[in-house]
């Protein structure tokens, strides 16, 4: 009996998927447990596999199509099986989820809306207007002249011919500028002014912009793309955010990581400090390390910090699991680890679930500061700026220093503001102590 083999949820938030490859043709043999295709899902991309053993009859989707959880993919059976009443029953519903809706084009009868100028241009067939074709430049391949509403209307008022006067905005469109400067007989692109002397008019040329010849592109939206926006969109209109930032003296961070690289076999970056670092003042604020539950707060007794990796589709967050209690060599080890795995899409679902705060660095930019949107069920995420060389005061005397910008952006159902400047002022301590993050 033919056994159709349908999206599976591969993520715990995923509601579609996007058949990356096939692993399988048609009239191969697969049994369960045999990897026959790689989904992209909102995470990572997954490998699918079969659950049920037979032939493959048929492949009812192309790679690179987007396939709604529990839509039909492929159909197994025996060899020679009929399969027309499982193609039928299913090729109108999995089809219809997919298939992209057909908006007919406007008739000529029909008003269409300038995206540029802003009017509604009738365009009519049969009418005066539309009959002159002398200026090619302005007209279009139906006959049509290009014209914006005013321009037009400007025109009839000065009882001029659109037909003979050349546009110069876009496509060969006639625009205001080419009707007045006909009217004063200028070429378009001159400005007349008048002289009250009595002296000759003095006409001031301008030059045309070239315009650019670039292309337009189109980028299909990625599951991942999809879900940054949904969960972003979230949490940044449905969280009421509040910013908190503090400027960090680097100096003795900058020096220590200097000492435990000379003699670690792991090198330490600053990022790692500032992980191990948050890890331990969030112990000491918990209404920092929590999550807001519509009808209760939850006081995250462990520490799991996600830290933000930029990939070509967007960002992952990969976890970092009782970050406090782990020494600054394993988080850095972890780190690199997770972030290999981010970049390559190969990060499991667990790796990037669990988090009770998150932390965002483009230091490595040279973004000196900026606010993050909180990863949700998160009630705070942490922004990075990068370490900048400046001149500072120190016991009455201007010496070069080291700084480095941190903003909390928190959600204030959870965390207030007293709450938030307690929590940075803790970490600012440790990273200007390093020897704190020791006691």
């Amino acid at each position: 009996m033919a056994i159709k083999i349908e999206m599976p949820k591969l993520s715990d938030t995923m509601e579609e998927g996007v058949l990356s490859k096939w692993n399988i043709k048609e009239g191969d043999t697969v049994s369960p447990g045999d990897i026959i295709a790689d989904v992209e899902t909102d995470k990572a991309t997954m490998e699918m596999e079969a659950f049920d053993s037979g032939t493959v009859l048929k492949l009812l989707v192309k790679e690179g199509e987007t396939i709604p959880l529990g839509g039909v993919v492929a159909i197994l059976g025996n060899p020679g099986e009929d399969i027309s009443e499982l193609l039928g029953g299913s090729a109108g519903a999995d089809t219809a989820s997919t298939a992209p809706t057909t908006v007919p084009a406007p008739t000529d009868s029909e008003a269409s809306f300038d995206p540029i100028f802003g009017g509604i241009e009738e365009a009519k067939k049969g009418s005066s207007d539309t009959s002159i074709t002398t200026n090619q430049g302005s007209t279009s391949s139906d006959g049509r002249i290009k014209v914006s509403p005013l321009a037009k209307k400007l025109a009839e008022e000065k009882g001029l011919d659109l037909g003979s006067i050349a546009g110069s905005g876009p496509e060969g469109r006639i625009i205001k500028a080419d009707v007045e400067a006909a009217a004063t007989g200028a070429k378009a692109g001159t400005v007349a002014t008048s002289s009250h002397s009595g002296q000759p008019a003095k006409t001031t040329t301008t030059f045309s912009i070239p315009s650019s010849t670039a292309e337009d592109q189109t980028i299909a939206v990625s599951q991942m793309r999809k879900t940054i926006a949904r969960r972003l969109s979230e949490s940044k209109f449905s969280n009421p955010h509040f910013y908190v930032t503090v400027d960090v003296d680097m100096d003795q961070a900058v020096a220590a990581r200097t000492k435990l690289n000379e003699v670690s076999d792991v090198k330490i970056s600053f990022n790692d400090i500032v992980v191990k670092a948050s890890a331990l003042a969030l112990k000491k604020h918990p209404w920092v390390n929590a999550s807001w539950l519509d009808t209760q707060i939850r006081l995250n007794g462990q520490v799991h910090i996600a830290f933000a990796v930029a990939v070509e589709e967007g960002l992952l967050t990969p976890v970092i699991r009782n970050t406090d209690l782990k020494p600054l060599a394993v988080i850095s080890q972890e780190s690199r680890e997770l972030a290999g795995l981010a970049r390559d899409r190969k990060l499991q679902p667990d790796q990037m679930e669990g988090s009770t705060f998150t932390i965002s660095n483009l230091g490595m930019f040279g973004v000196e500061a900026f606010t993050a949107i909180i990863n949700p069920p998160n009630a705070a995420i942490l922004a990075v700026g990068g370490i900048r060389d400046e001149a500072v005061v120190k016991n009455g005397q201007i010496v070069p220093g080291k700084r480095m910008k941190l903003t909390l952006s928190s959600d204030h159902r959870v965390v207030d503001g007293a709450k938030a400047a307690e929590f940075l002022n803790t970490l600012k301590q440790m990273l200007e102590n390093p020897l704190a993050m020791l006691l």
